[in-house]
Formats: structure tokens, sequence, C-alpha cells
């Protein structure tokens, strides 16, 4: 049995989901191999949410300390520390480390681990589709983390150019512990579709809060609010101000895109409710409440029409990465072993 030693940056829900599903495996019997689990956040308030969920190993403050000398190292910082963490931590991570890169948007990660990794640090850039059970929470904090967030969801693998074929195959054998289907995705095309189904439902969420707070009413409006209303607007509460302009910015063109369709479809339902037609507001929602179904039968069961079954292979089974441990990271512990028998 091997260690492999993991370090995690960020301890959002995304990060210390992925520590607590490290710890569900590490207590599996059947587990063939060890991860060895350092988690760091320098909030002091995510490290006492963190704190209590029972995550494995230490929860450390100083973000150097944990990615120094990892074999795999999990970036799920707040995005808008996500260039300053390139520059400054790349010296910190070992040669052959793999960086797990799990901010929102792809196409500018790639560009600042192009930038700052040295040559033999390899970056794979990564989106979890998470766990269908978690579709209508509305909450993206630490609290609301869980080891099976990424059950029965899907891992989006966006390699750097520079990595070599070992390390990509090392996060699609990690996808799968973590609970997840890899897949292969277009760093451009991931962050279009980001774009629509992320940030959109954001900024709809903070223009309707934005609206509301500055109507006149709202100092009596606002006890009125339910889960609606919450919902909706939840990524003020999980998300910092200077992540949510970052993000919107640096995948703008995307996002305006997606804005003005948007503008044109409630320009419309507008212009039906001027006209009190209700024949035509029928229309438009049987028609969305038809799609909606048919969405959510198929992201619940991971039926996708345009795709073929994905087949489980051994290392679904939980063999723990054979392939992984007969590659790239196998050669690592190799080494590693011999240089302790010296």
């Amino acid at each position: 049995m091997a260690n492999v030693s993991v370090g995690i940056l960020g301890l959002g829900r995304t990060g210390a989901s992925v520590a607590l599903a490290l710890k569900r495996y590490n207590a599996n019997k059947d587990a063939q191999h060890q991860f060895e689990v350092t988690c760091a956040d320098s909030r002091a308030g995510v490290r006492e949410d963190a704190a209590r969920l029972g995550l494995p190993g230490k929860i450390e403050r100083n973000l150097f300390d944990v990615a120094r000398g990892r074999d795999i190292v999990v970036l799920a910082l707040p995005y808008a520390d996500m260039p300053s963490a390139y520059k400054t931590l790349a010296p910190e991570f070992r040669p052959g480390a793999v960086v797990l890169d799990m901010s929102p948007l792809k196409q500018p990660s790639l560009k600042w681990a192009a930038a700052s990794l040295p040559a033999e640090v390899h970056m794979v850039g990564v989106t979890p589709i998470v766990n269908p059970q978690y579709l209508f929470d509305g909450l993206d904090d630490t609290q609301h983390a869980a080891a099976d967030l990424f059950d029965k969801g899907t891992m989006l693998l966006m390699p750097s150019v520079s990595a070599v074929r070992e390390a990509v195959e090392l996060a699609s054998d990690f996808a799968v512990i973590l609970g997840s289907t890899p897949h292969f995705a277009d760093p451009a095309e991931h962050d279009s579709l980001f774009a629509l189904t992320d940030m959109l439902p954001g900024v709809l969420g903070v223009a309707a809060f934005y609206t509301a707070a500055r109507r006149e009413g709202w100092q009596d409006a606002q006890r009125f609010t339910n889960p609606a209303f919450g919902r909706l607007t939840h990524s003020l509460f999980d998300t910092h101000p200077d992540d949510l302009r970052d993000a919107w910015l640096n995948n703008r063109d995307s996002l305006l895109r997606h804005l003005d369709a948007l503008t044109q479809t409630l320009q419309t339902f507008r212009t039906i409710l001027a006209q009190n037609d209700q024949a035509a507001l029928e229309g438009a929602l049987i028609e969305a409440s038809e799609a909606y179904s048919a969405w959510i039968n198929r992201r619940h069961n991971a039926r996708w029409e345009e795709e073929a079954p994905v087949e489980r292979g051994e290392t679904l089974g939980g063999t723990m990465m054979n392939s992984l441990m007969g590659g790239f990271l196998s050669k690592r512990l190799g080494g590693r072993r011999n240089e302790d028998e010296k």
C-alpha cells in the first residue's frame, strides 16, 4: 500500500468536499492506497467551519506549507486569489506534482499556469458537475460540504498542453475516487457554457437583489423574503464580490452573449404580460416546463441523448487508480522508496 500526499488549498464547499471524499475512500476496507491529506485556508472563519466537518489531516493557515512537496495539489481558492496563487506558490510545488485547478474558468487558469509553473509541474483544469441530489439546495459554502457531493456526477478535465499523459491519467483516476465520471472538455467551450449555466443565474440573482433593495418599499418587503428569493440571490451570501467581479470580467464576452439573449427573452415575457396574452403565456410556460422535465430526467439519470454510456472499468470498481499506480505516480513513489532504502 502506497501513501499519496494531497494538499487542498481553499476550503469552500468544493475543497472541503474533496477532503471528505478522500476521507471516505481511506475508510474503505478495499482501499489499496491511502491519501495523506493536508488542507489550508487563510480565512479564519472558513477554517473554523471546516474543522467542524471533521476533515482528515491538519487544517493550516499557511498555503505555502501545504503546497510544498505534495504529490497532488488541489487549487480550490477564491477566484480573485488564483492569479497571485500561481505566481507565489509555483516555487513550492515539487517536480512531478500534479496541480488540479478547480476554479470556475479554465482559459485564464491555463494561461496563468503556462506563465508561472515550472515545466516539471503538470496542471489539469477540473470542474465538478455535482451529485444531482444537490441541484436545488442553492448554497455553496463550507458548511454544506459533503463526502458525496461528487457522486453520480461528472468531472470535466481540461489538461494544460504541457501536462504529460500520466498526469492526465492521474487526474482522471482522482475524479473516480471522488465519485465522479471523468469527461474531457474543451476549455473555450467550457467557459462559454459555464457563463450560461452558472454565471448567468448569478448575474440574474445579483440584479434581482440590486433591484429589490433599491425599490421603494424594500424596508417592508425584506420581511417577506422566502426560499425562492434566497435561492435566487445566494451568490451574494457564499461568494465574495471580488470573486464575482473577476469571474464576470474574465468571461465577459460569453456572458454578454447570454445576457443579450436573456434580455430578449425577458422583453418577450414583458410584452406578453403587458398584452394580457393568456394563450402566449401558457404556451411559453408549457414549452419551458416540458423542456425542464426532460432536462431533470436526463440530469438525474446521467443519460444524455448525444452521448454514449460511459463504461465503468476496473478503477471505477474501487481498485484505486490502477492506471495511475502503473504510470506517473508509481514512478514517483518507486523513486521515493529507493531513496528511503539507501
